[in-house]
């Protein structure tokens, strides 16, 4: 499939043709993503250090930069941003508990 310009698509058949493609290719990302969440568990002894505030805001500011330097409101980086990381944290504290013999 080639890839239109937002403003190329002459009817909505093309613009949602458009925004599934970016879809496929944002969920390949955060499958490759998620593949090293599940080794940074790993790499952890405890459910404590799953949560590492100094990063979290290292991430966040790095995506709300780069949402600024391409356009995107940096209100929505940070809010998809922070839904995805509090997800991948429960997932590597319920892991660690888990391998530790802990209740989840």
């Amino acid at each position: 499939m080639s890839t239109k310009r937002p403003e190329d698509c002459q009817n909505m058949e093309q613009v949602r043709a458009e925004i599934d493609r970016i879809d496929d290719a944002l969920v390949d990302l955060i499958a490759q993503r998620f593949t090293y969440v599940d080794r940074a568990w790993q790499l952890k002894s405890r459910p404590e250090e799953a949560t590492v505030p100094w990063r979290i805001q290292e991430v966040i500011d790095k995506v709300e930069a780069r949402a600024r330097d391409r356009g995107l409101p940096p209100e929505l980086a940070e809010a998809l941003w922070r839904q995805m990381i509090g997800w991948f944290i429960q997932y590597e504290e319920q892991r660690l508990r888990r391998e530790r013999g802990e209740p989840t």
